[in-house]
């Protein structure tokens, strides 16, 4: 830690000193010395990550820290932007060290049987303001349907139901040249990591899709599904998952993909008459098919849409063994990947930690976005579970629940209520007779989930 002037502020409260000790009790600088992340002269390596790392809790960014008085002993801001801007780095290798090794203490805590899964989604890292980042390039954003200026940031992620772990990341940039704004580095080292880093940054997402997870599998982190959403969930990329050893769980498009089911092709919405029970409740129906042009067996599961009940979502797995509501379970994992893309963004810095225009310094400061999240995620963990007391509560505690429908709704009307009465959260009048229509409208026990949201409104 950075030594402050003031006595007061000498103290650091609770958050640092808990990351402090997951720090060396994970042993954080042997991994970025085996990532290569390491100076033989100069300042410590380690206490600039550290720094950097910590930054967050600060209230402030790196130009206010090093400019104000608590960077008062700092190092100047050349040593910070020189340690990210390092083309030797190997942030990928450190990432995977880190998670596995979390991972591996997380396997120890849950049964055997319990089902872990990878989870592959994208998020775009807008820089909209940008004129001369490194390989900027035009990206469309599926959240807001427009094309903008940024990256497309392909994340692999583990879980048990309960945590969720960020294995590895591509900040892709667009994989057709027209598209990319800027150019990569030229005279770049072809032997360095930056250069191969530059390399990934175009290639196309089932490629890079494919690499995530060999990657994660290579250095020991286990899983038995890989979760996905529409636009991942496609013939050849499910071909490609398992040929490395794994099951798929993806919710299908609403378009004209077609399965053979005996001896003719049918799209899902032709398979849905034979699918259909009647009085089934929320799960429609299922139906074993084969894909088009590989015929790999898959189960296709119909959920009825709780937004419009006239509507149904197909979810497609390759593990036909499995139960429909098994499925829909399993699937239903997948958010977590969405809350980390959402803290991240919102309170971890995401794409606003460096102001570099390297392509590296970005692929460094994402990476320790995801440490953080990661040692939040494993305080988190052992803040609720009760297999992390001692051995007497490991042996006698059950594993613990994965997040139910109850408990996210709660916490997201919480989230919704602490910006309301924070200001942070700004709604007109319209918005508000909605919200208090829709609340109205809910079933009773959804309403005793948070009972005092129809007075904030």
């Amino acid at each position: 830690m950075i030594n402050q002037n003031d006595k007061k502020n000498n103290t650091p409260d609770k958050t640092e000193c808990d990351f402090q000790n997951a720090i060396r009790e994970l042993g954080i600088a042997g991994m970025l010395r085996k990532s290569n992340i390491f100076k033989k002269k100069g300042h410590s390596v380690f206490s600039v990550f550290q720094t950097l790392l910590l930054m967050v809790f600060r209230g402030c960014s790196l130009y206010e820290f090093l400019r104000g008085k608590k960077g008062a002993s700092a190092y100047d801001d050349n040593t910070y932007y020189r340690f990210l801007d390092n083309i030797r780095f190997n942030w990928q290798r450190f990432l995977l060290l880190l998670s596995a090794k979390v991972v591996s203490y997380m396997d120890t805590l849950t049964r055997p049987d319990r089902i872990r899964a990878f989870v592959l989604d994208d998020s775009v890292i807008p820089y909209q303001r940008s004129k001369k980042r490194e390989l900027l390039s035009w990206v469309h954003d599926h959240v807001i349907h427009k094309t903008v200026k940024g990256f497309s940031m392909l994340t692999l992620g583990w879980t048990d139901g309960y945590s969720f772990i960020p294995t590895g990341f591509s900040m892709l940039a667009s994989a057709k040249e027209e598209k990319r704004i800027n150019a990569p580095k030229s005279g770049t080292d072809k032997r360095s990591r930056g250069w191969k880093c530059r390399r990934e940054a175009v290639m196309q997402k089932p490629q890079a899709a494919i690499m995530l997870i060999r990657n994660a599998l290579k250095h020991g982190i286990h899983a038995d599904y890989v979760l996905m959403d529409t636009w991942f969930t496609n013939e050849p990329l499910i071909r490609g998952i398992l040929t490395e050893g794994l099951d798929v769980i993806g919710m299908l498009k609403k378009g004209n993909q077609q399965y053979w089911y005996k001896g003719r092709l049918y799209t899902s919405a032709g398979l849905a008459l034979s699918a259909f029970r009647r009085n089934t409740g929320s799960i429609l129906g299922s139906i074993v098919v084969q894909t088009k042009n590989h015929k790999i067996p898959v189960k296709i599961v119909y959920v009825r849409n709780r937004n419009n009940y006239n509507e149904y979502i197909t979810i497609l797995s390759t593990d036909c063994s499995l139960s429909d509501r098994e499925i829909v379970r399993i699937y239903g994992s997948r958010w977590n990947i969405e809350l980390f893309f959402r803290t991240s963004k919102s309170l971890l810095n995401l794409g606003k930690d460096s102001q570099s225009l390297s392509y590296d310094a970005l692929v460094g400061s994402t990476t320790i976005v995801c440490t953080r999240f990661i040692i939040l995620e494993l305080l988190r963990r052992r803040a609720n579970d009760q297999k992390t007391i001692c051995e007497l509560f490991f042996v006698c505690c059950e594993d613990v629940r994965d997040i139910e429908y109850r408990d996210a709704l709660r916490s997201l009307l919480s989230i919704v209520l602490g910006g309301l009465k924070q200001g942070i959260i700004k709604i007109t009048k319209e918005v508000k007779s909605q919200l208090l229509n829709w609340y109205v409208s809910q079933p009773a026990f959804i309403q005793e989930i948070c009972p005092d949201l129809v007075w904030e409104v």
